[in-house]
């Protein structure tokens, strides 16, 4: 009888240690699986495409300014059953011809809409090359009007607040919650693999606050607040320049733009100048 208990208790510590070894192993997959490594899939003198996901990618194209030099300028490719959404061209129609070239003759897909993020040249900058690609454009109201005022390519479809676009089976939103980098920045995003494209809205991280002739600093921070809440699932943020993450670069762009923190640093700054002044009069003072 003992003997028999003994054979019972062995086979099912065995059964269990089965099952303990097989669900570890399932895990390692399944961790495994979730792990996508980018690559550089594309580069060229004006263009580098980095695939950040399975079915999303990174377009980097360059601008030359006085201030900041060569600036590297993102923009991001969704793609779903042979058809890509583009948030924001390549900053020339050179650059934006061999970007609609890449796509057509690499990924064998059909474009379904371009949507620059804001009014700049580096959102917009090569949207001519589309249209005469006959490529649908789509951009927030505002975006359209600032076009016209600055003499800019204009998109052709305008929304007010948010647009949803069908990509394949998957869709992509796009949305206004506020001003930030300019009056008109919107974001988008893609709810199939949780890819923000945040364009110049967001910043990298340790970014500076780069350009800000057309901004509403006061706004910033709570505009991204409310993306961020938006967006709770996101899992990669691209900004319009520089390196991509997660949602580190949404808290640290509030962060960088917080009026209350800028303003009690400065006011900082003052007392210190303040005190060195004081220290420098009683030093002053003691030599005479």
């Amino acid at each position: 009888m003992q003997q028999q208990n003994g054979k019972i208790m062995k086979g099912i510590r065995n059964t269990l240690l089965i099952v303990v070894v097989s669900l570890i192993s399932l895990n390692v997959v399944s961790q495994n699986s979730n792990t996508f490594k980018p690559i550089e899939i594309y580069k060229s003198k004006d263009l580098i495409v980095t695939r950040i996901a399975e079915n999303s990618f990174l377009h980097t194209s360059f601008k030359q300014t006085n201030d900041f030099g060569n600036v590297p300028c993102n923009g991001l490719i969704v793609r779903n059953s042979n058809e890509v959404i583009i948030f924001d061209t390549p900053t020339n129609d050179k650059s934006s011809e061999e970007l609609i070239k890449w796509i057509r003759d690499m990924l064998h897909c059909k474009i379904n809409a371009i949507i620059p993020t804001h009014f700049h040249d580096d959102c917009l900058g090569g949207l001519k090359a589309f249209h005469e690609n006959e490529i649908p454009s789509f951009a927030y109201f505002r975006t359209i009007e600032l076009a016209k005022e600055n003499s800019y390519v204009v998109p052709k479809n305008g929304f007010t607040d948010s647009l949803i676009l069908k990509i394949g089976n998957e869709k992509i939103i796009a949305k206004f919650l506020g001003e930030g980098h300019t009056k008109d920045n919107i974001v988008g995003y893609f709810p199939s693999e949780n890819v923000m494209f945040g364009g110049c809205l967001i910043k990298e991280l340790n970014a500076s606050k780069g350009y800000l002739g057309d901004a509403n600093v006061a706004d910033w921070s709570g505009t991204v607040r409310k993306v961020k809440n938006e967006f709770l699932n996101v899992k990669i943020v691209v900004p319009g320049h520089g390196k991509y993450g997660n949602g580190n670069l949404l808290d640290y762009t509030i962060k960088l733009f917080n009026t209350r923190a800028f303003g009690e640093n400065q006011l900082n700054k003052m007392n210190n100048t303040q005190s060195y002044f004081k220290i420098s009069i009683m030093t002053t003072l003691i030599k005479i």
